[in-house]
């Protein structure tokens, strides 16, 4: 079969393409050796990070993985602990890395419906006899704003305000790994470093809905920084004259507003998924730039929808079993959402059609 000649890329916001804008500021970036403090872009764009999120440093990373790795190992000694959601990035994606290279143990705990954890079960992953040198100790929490696993929900403040409290009464550090924190910022209408500023340390990427080519950021006191920055230098992140990478996250920083498009393309996705009786959409109103549905059909299994749509141009990815995940950003247009949502009918009808084409078969038989 030839491949279509239009295609609607909805797997997820990291196939995102760089801006003209930001091509064109990679092309006149002002460059230096960053192993040695001295690309001046990049320490532009790490000063504006750090103002923007709240915290008094940044490091830019090649990626979220190795931002989240690093936070955790400066923040746990080996042998210890990190509390992390059974449903979050950081444990189910992230390749096992804390326990990998830096000799941290996660701890699991089951995330709720909302992404929450219930604050009983964090206290479980405390030993009864915390002098008992057979216990791995507690040393970080880890959070995911939005959490992305449970339907990319926001979580609230009143919830990061308790669990945050209790994290420190407990002797815990907390790290957020908000990867998406500017998608979950505009729908709790605050700013970003108001949700960044009940953790001690925060990831972001600047390569997916921001639209950045490469690049993540991690931030958080000067101190922390210094820190992150030698263990980038030993996991392999160090770079050179990674200005040119740089440049773009300086524009995907400035007009970060423009995510408010990728929310309203993802409502206009959700309301015309949800007006097709054959599927089941999450949440009308999905809050970021995620839909989350299902096909509520015996007529169509999930992976044959997703490969008809992609025949058809549209791309679609499940995330958990026969749940689909459809992610709006900034190569996706209004008439994307129109093309993509006339595909998707179409491979019901012609589900429908076959429906009843084979029961007429059966009963004639």
């Amino acid at each position: 079969m030839s491949s279509p000649e239009r295609r609607v890329e909805l797997r997820s916001d990291t196939f995102t393409l760089p801006s003209r804008e930001m091509l064109e500021a990679m092309v006149v970036a002002e460059l230096g050796d960053d192993g040695y403090g001295e690309d001046p872009t990049v320490n532009e764009l790490e000063a504006m990070a750090a103002h923007v999120i709240g915290k008094d440093a940044a490091c830019f990373m090649p990626s979220g993985t190795m931002g989240n790795l690093s936070a955790i190992m400066t923040h746990c000694p080996r042998g210890a602990k990190v509390i992390v959601g059974a449903e979050s990035d950081i444990y189910l994606y992230e390749a096992g890395g804390a326990s990998v290279c830096g000799g941290v143990v996660y701890h699991p705990v089951p995330n709720r419906a909302d992404g929450t954890m219930d604050l009983a079960l964090i206290a479980a992953a405390f030993p009864a006899s915390p002098g008992d040198p057979q216990y791995a100790l507690p040393a970080l929490l880890c959070l995911e704003n939005p959490q992305n696993h449970r339907g990319g929900k926001v979580l609230p403040a009143s919830y990061l305000r308790e669990v945050t409290t209790f994290a420190r009464e407990n002797g815990l550090t907390v790290h957020l790994d908000g990867s998406r924190i500017f998608n979950a910022a505009l729908s709790a209408r605050v700013p970003a470093a108001q949700l960044a500023g009940y953790a001690d340390s925060v990831m972001f990427c600047l390569s997916k809905g921001l639209g950045a080519p490469v690049g993540s950021i991690v931030a958080g006191t000067a101190a922390f920084v210094r820190d992150v920055r030698r263990l980038r230098k030993m996991l392999g992140g160090g770079m050179r004259q990674a200005g040119v990478l740089a440049a773009a996250g300086i524009v995907a920083l400035a007009n970060r507003d423009r995510l408010a498009d990728d929310h309203v393309s993802a409502r206009r996705l959700a309301d015309g998924l949800a007006a097709m009786s054959e599927l089941a959409v999450e949440r009308v109103d999905p809050g970021i730039n995620m839909v989350f549905f299902r096909v509520a059909t015996s007529e169509l299994d999930t992976h044959a929808f997703i490969a008809a749509a992609q025949a058809r141009g549209v791309r679609l990815a499940e995330l958990g079993h026969n749940r689909i995940r459809a992610v709006t950003h900034n190569g996706v247009s209004a008439d994307d959402i129109g093309y993509a949502l006339d595909v998707i009918g179409s491979i019901l009808a012609d589900a429908r059609r076959r429906g009843r084409t084979d029961r007429r078969r059966v009963l004639a038989g």
